[in-house]
């Protein structure tokens, strides 16, 4: 029954996708879960570029950055879209965390401040988004209220989406358990990083496309 509800509501967002011209594909989740990784490698492989910075700290990520009209081809299929990087989603910003991770404490209030501002404008630019891509770190637990609350966010818009189960390179990823968590969604268990199944990727995103 519920392989039957996912084809049916795949059929419909498929449709919405496709009516689209000038296409928004947002990149969502919690913070260090891969977020610019797979930006840079999806600029990297189509246009030859990096799109943003990265950090083990978390928040690198604070302001909308976007990169207009990316195109990408797979099987004799072309797609272009402008690839959205939101700052990652978090219930709670303390910049007493950003101080034991490293940075000093006017900094790290300064990072806290920008931070919370990009959770804000993330969830506010999710009315702007055609589809989206949900990355999730596959070594922690998907069951999280941050991911909730985006999944069901994307379900309230009826906006398409495709889950990425990020750092299967790593021995604790476990994609089966990311699947498990959301099977209504298609998800795909790649390494940002390393480029591992990123074929599978950008076969997902035609997928969603129709």
């Amino acid at each position: 029954m519920i392989n039957i509800i996912k084809a049916f509501i795949n059929k419909v967002l498929r449709s919405l996708f496709k009516k689209k011209k000038n296409i928004r594909l947002g990149l969502y989740g919690p913070p260090n879960g891969g977020k610019t990784t797979l930006a840079n490698r999806i600029c990297k492989d189509w246009l030859g570029e990096d799109m943003g910075t990265v950090s083990n700290i978390a928040h690198e990520t604070r302001e909308i950055q976007i990169k207009e009209q990316i195109s990408i081809k797979s099987k004799g299929k072309e797609l272009t879209f402008n690839l959205v990087d939101t700052p990652g989603i978090a219930t709670k910003i303390d910049y007493e965390d950003f101080v034991k991770a490293g940075l000093k404490e006017k900094q790290a209030k300064q990072r806290a401040k920008e931070a919370t501002k990009g959770v804000v404008d993330a969830i506010k630019w999710l009315d702007e988004m055609d589809t989206v891509i949900i990355i999730l770190d596959a070594t922690k637990d998907p069951y999280t209220q941050v991911n909730i609350t985006i999944v069901g966010n994307l379900q309230a818009r009826n906006i398409p989406v495709l889950i990425v189960a990020n750092k299967s390179d790593l021995k604790k990823a476990d994609v089966k358990k990311v699947q498990a968590a959301y099977p209504q969604y298609n998800v795909i268990g790649i390494s940002a990083k390393f480029g591992n199944n990123i074929d599978k990727f950008y076969e997902g995103l035609f997928a969603l496309a129709g």
